[in-house]
């Protein structure tokens, strides 16, 4: 079935993991898996369309994946890369630059480092909005990504026991993946962070209200990675510390080495939103469950078939 059969998408802003129901998922992913195995069939359905990407925090992964599923769809893109060479480091209020920028583009990425700021544009926009991630809040295209990685290399999204690694609290890709898991049936989730860096309570309690998933909270990777189907290892993220000694402290506290990979089983997957820095030995990279890196090649193809289906071109 087509993802925009009846304009299911046509239009929408995409700002939280929750925007979309698990069946909308579930069609996003079968366009981005027909994008993956015809791509010449979506070479140019969105010719004659500009993607802006407004991003107002550093970023390598996300906003060079929406260009370049942009530009594979065979659409045009317009960039700000750094908000000091923007109006906004004159003082222009958010709501204004994306009533201007929508002024020039069918659609608008944005990255922002304030919670909420993407809900904020989507009030004043009349173009869609897509979260490219703000603060520590919400990272939906990300968990698109990680969705389609998941069925991909584990066939369903269902039954599934996944494991969070690192920080917990201030890693919006872990917000919105559980929550988006949490959607499906019988999952379990295995939360391994410090004491500092837990998943904060309001995320657990719609976690709970979400469906019927387990939680289990621990501190230790020992004894639990041979649990798991799929291990989703996180940054401790520097730039969310007020205090480096703290960072300093809980940096390295969790790091897949080669001997803690033995402790999972075969089938399992290790993922990462990236970048990473050092919660992943290099040695790991060269296990065919590392996939970490077709996860980011995976997001191009998820990016194609939300902009198409925002567009309403596929």
């Amino acid at each position: 079935m087509s993802a925009t059969k009846g304009n299911a998408f046509l239009g929408r802003h995409c700002v939280d993991a929750l925007d979309f129901s698990p069946e909308e998922y579930d069609a996003l992913l079968d366009l981005a898996r027909a994008i993956h195995h015809n791509p010449a069939a979506y070479a140019q359905v969105c010719r004659g369309r500009l993607l802006a990407t407004l991003f107002f925090e550093p970023s390598t992964r996300t906003r060079l994946s929406f260009e370049a599923a942009m530009l594979r769809l065979g659409g045009q893109v317009i960039t700000v890369a750094d908000p000091q060479t923007s109006s906004a480091a004159k003082g222009e209020s958010l709501a204004d630059t994306i009533r201007t920028v929508a002024g020039y583009a069918d659609i608008i990425v944005m990255r922002h480092p304030k919670e909420g700021a993407a809900k904020l544009a989507a009030l004043y926009s009349p173009v869609p909005i897509i979260n490219g991630g703000d603060g520590a809040r919400e990272h939906p295209t990300q968990t698109l990504t990680d969705l389609f990685t998941i069925r991909e290399y584990k066939s369903r999204l269902d039954n599934l026991a996944v494991a969070f690694c690192g920080d917990l609290r201030y890693g919006r890709t872990v917000h919105s993946l559980i929550k988006a898991l949490a959607c499906r049936k019988h999952n379990r989730f295995i939360l391994i962070s410090p004491e500092e860096l837990r998943l904060p309570d309001p995320v657990k309690e719609e976690v709970k209200q979400l469906g019927d998933a387990e939680i289990e909270e621990t501190e230790r990777m020992e004894g639990v990675l041979g649990q798991v189907d799929v291990l989703y290892m996180t940054r401790v993220q520097k730039e969310r510390f007020f205090n480096e000694e703290d960072y300093i402290r809980l940096r390295d506290f969790y790091v897949l080495t080669k001997d803690r990979l033995r402790e999972m089983n075969e089938d399992a997957i290790v993922m990462h939103p990236l970048p990473r820095v050092s919660e992943i030995a290099y040695e790991v990279d060269q296990d065919r469950r590392a996939v970490y890196f077709q996860q980011a090649r995976l997001g191009v193809l998820a990016r194609m078939a939300l902009i198409a289906s925002i567009l309403g071109v596929a």
